[in-house]
């Protein structure tokens, strides 16, 4: 084999084998502008299912507030990965929510009408009480390689945010993006 051919070779095994996501860089105001809905919910449960050849967990929500978008107070909301019938598979990025926890997600419908976390984990956002009563939206830094717009590697950092400040960017870019 010519060095060209064993380095193209080596490079798509590699590729293979790694099985990393390559997940492009959402600013907020992207993530609010591409989504379909923005919601304050509570995971009430979750379940696995098949989808063709994808295994999605499925999570049930329970909306307390709209941020963007009109819909039901439940939502079913899906993630690629996830076990059933035996089978078991993972996706680089994909969130781990947890019954009972209340998060600010952003939302996108498919086209299969399924509805999914933009960007992944970049989509969700923890919600935690202070000792001194505030509300705190936190978003933990992904240790997925990240591309920004032009192309370039870039380092995802953790986002912390008064709930307050998260709605009221949100709520900014919404308008700024016109009417949806």
């Amino acid at each position: 084999m010519t060095c060209r051919v064993q380095t193209g070779v080596l490079t798509l095994l590699s590729a293979v084998l790694l099985q990393a996501a390559t997940l492009q860089k959402l600013g907020l105001d992207d993530m609010t502008q591409k989504s379909t809905a923005i919601v304050r919910a509570v995971v009430t449960g979750s379940y696995a299912a098949a989808q063709g050849p994808i295994i999605y967990t499925h999570y049930q929500l329970q909306v307390s507030d709209r941020w963007k978008g009109a819909g039901p107070v439940s939502l079913d909301v899906v993630v690629p990965g996830g076990t059933t019938a035996g089978r078991r598979q993972s996706f680089s990025g994909a969130p781990k929510l947890v019954t009972g926890t209340e998060y600010v997600l952003f939302l996108w419908t498919g086209p299969s009408g399924m509805t999914h976390i933009m960007g992944l984990s970049q989509g969700v956002f923890d919600l935690k009480s202070r000792d001194d009563g505030d509300m705190v939206a936190s978003h933990a830094a992904s240790g997925e390689l990240m591309l920004d717009s032009a192309g370039r590697q870039i380092q995802d950092r953790p986002m912390v945010l008064r709930l307050g400040e998260l709605r009221q960017r949100v709520s900014h870019a919404v308008a700024a993006g016109g009417p949806k």
